[in-house]
């Protein structure tokens, strides 16, 4: 493995520098200048050797990985390969959009050779029929059990009675919200919360009042005063790894919030998106207080995203039927064909073996996470698989953003979260779009790189 002190021969005068110094990769590759191995310098050296923006050398290496001349190793540098270059719609190790919150793919063939035959298997086994019927608004006696069976790790053994399928988390908060609040009236959440719950509160005219939250989660004395103040019908929360700022809040808390929502008869709808996750999870609310707790349960984020099912477990005591109309009114019903993948991958053991894969994948990513960005400035837990980055008081979050972006890395601002303003400075990145450990970790040192810049350094072009 040699170390090159390469420095492109460039024009700054003709078309975009980064592709210049992309074109001027290849041809050295092309005139065997550089040859398989070769380590390229790093980005900020090569930026301070052109005098150019560093951003502007990352888009450069970002095109170059594209193109298949170079591949990043973690912790070691961006080396020049002699792999063929990725044909147009494939999947390559350059710098990836962080914005999207997916669970991490993990390499294991087999595992992902019985998803697929799981899939073809549901031909034998439910016929034509399958994919030519309609079924009941919260779904098939067979996927309410099935869906009883994949909470019970959790919430225990629960009468399917109480269960509803639903067409993924939205879905079911759509239902939720229409069934059980009225226009104009008020609902709790975190003052930083799913951007999925604002979009359904705006379009049923339900306001919002957030609460205050600290970097142990929710806060309850904030939601009692919430409670004083605007005597809200329900409380929305993410207790386990929350939405963005990866923040799980205790048992201490979570009983001192079911006592105060007792006391001022709130409903609790409790999205538990990551609480497979742990593998030892808090007591859900569900458990603590079933008889005032909606669970919502989705296998995007710890199954697959392609999987829109949820499911939802009412209160004891009440009557899923209120529910079941609000589904039938707003969805029609969770499509037949995706709750028998669903029910199929439970019963075999299949979403068990994905959730733990994407369990150890989450882990492996973290760990690289720790090694590249400042401890001081991430907030983020070991099982999860987003980050919450408090940005340095030099930059503003949208700044911050913008400059990444034109690296050709996307990230979501604090602004899509905020229920009450101001919006921290801060940005959330997810860590499961990179294909591969090598991408994130470029990904991430481009991060890192643009924390350590002052604001006005970072915005000048070339």
């Amino acid at each position: 493995m040699t170390t090159t002190n390469w420095s492109p021969s460039i024009s700054k005068a003709g078309g975009p520098l980064y592709l210049a110094i992309a074109d001027a990769l290849a041809t050295d590759i092309a005139s065997g200048r550089l040859t398989d191995g070769f380590r390229l310098p790093p980005q900020r050296t090569l930026a301070d050797q052109l005098g150019i923006d560093f951003t502007t050398v990352s888009r450069a290496y970002a095109e170059a990985r594209k193109r298949g001349l170079v591949e990043g190793r973690v912790g070691q540098g961006t080396y020049v390969t002699a792999r063929r270059p990725a044909s147009a719609g494939s999947a390559v190790t350059g710098i990836i959009d962080m914005s999207m919150n997916l669970p991490p793919r993990f390499d294991d063939p087999d595992l992902a050779a019985a998803m697929w035959e799981g899939v073809a298997q549901l031909q034998s086994s439910h016929g034509l029929d399958l994919l030519m019927r309609y079924q009941e608004a919260g779904g098939t006696s067979r996927d309410r059990a099935a869906g009883a069976a994949w909470l019970a790790p959790r919430l225990g053994e629960i009468d399917t009675g109480r269960l509803l399928v639903t067409p993924g988390a939205q879905g079911a908060l759509l239902a939720l919200l229409g069934a059980l609040a009225a226009p104009e009236e008020t609902i709790c959440a975190e003052a930083l919360t799913y951007p999925g719950l604002l979009a359904v509160a705006q379009h049923l005219r339900i306001h919002v009042a957030g609460i205050a939250m600290d970097a142990q989660g929710l806060i309850p004395e904030a939601f009692e005063e919430a409670c004083r103040k605007h005597a809200p019908k329900i409380l929305y929360c993410t207790p386990t790894l929350h939405n963005p700022t990866t923040a799980t809040l205790s048992l201490a808390r979570r009983e001192r919030i079911v006592s105060i929502a007792r006391q001022h008869n709130v409903l609790i709808v409790e999205d538990d998106a990551y609480g497979a996750l742990p593998a030892k999870p808090v007591a859900a609310f569900a458990t603590l207080a079933p008889d005032i707790t909606y669970h919502v349960a989705g296998l995007a984020k710890c199954v697959a995203p392609a999987l829109r099912v949820a499911y939802v477990v009412v209160p004891q005591g009440r009557t899923v039927a209120h529910l079941a109309g609000a589904i039938r009114a707003t969805a029609g019903m969770a499509s037949p064909l995706t709750s028998a993948v669903a029910t199929h991958w439970i019963e075999t053991g299949i979403a068990h073996s994905v959730l733990a894969a994407i369990r150890t994948e989450a882990k492996q990513r973290q760990a690289i996470v720790s090694k590249i960005l400042p401890a001081k400035l991430v907030q983020a837990d070991p099982e999860g698989f987003h980050v919450w980055l408090k940005l340095p008081g030099h930059w503003n979050r949208s700044d911050f953003a913008a400059r990444l972006r034109s690296a050709g890395i996307g990230v979501v601002t604090s602004d899509a979260f905020a229920v009450t303003e101001p919006a921290p400075e801060a940005v959330r990145l997810g860590l499961g779009a990179p294909p591969s450990h090598a991408s994130l970790a470029a990904s991430l040192e481009v991060v890192a790189a643009l924390l350590a810049q002052q604001s006005a350094m970072s915005s000048m072009v070339v």
